[in-house]
């Protein structure tokens, strides 16, 4: 896995997105990773995604998922939909693991 990987975390207003992401910041911490977990909304997508590596996406946006490309602009940025099963729990342990396998998988 590549040092220094920017995670961009989306939900509908960023409410959920903020606990998760402070759950996925532990775990980061935990692991020792150098990866740095934000979280914004949905409609700031586009003003941060030059500043991203990787956009995680909540399971209750996955329109969103479907129409990355038109977020993305052509930008070299990884998106993963975010599965419903640690989300729904804020388990930034899972959502940490599922990132890095995605990861792994592209490397």
């Amino acid at each position: 896995m590549a040092d220094d990987i920017r995670v961009l975390l989306v939900c509908g207003t960023g409410a959920s997105s903020g606990f998760m992401a402070a759950n996925m910041r532990k775990a980061v911490a935990a692991h020792g990773y150098n990866i740095k977990v934000t979280a914004r909304s949905e409609s700031e997508i586009e003003n941060f995604i030059g500043e991203t590596d990787v956009v995680m996406i909540g399971p209750h946006l996955s329109y969103v998922f479907d129409d990355i490309d038109s977020f993305v602009g052509g930008a070299d940025v990884t998106a993963i939909l975010m599965r419903p099963e640690y989300y729904s729990s804020l388990d930034g342990e899972a959502a940490i693991q599922h990132l890095v396998d995605v990861l792994n998988e592209d490397a």
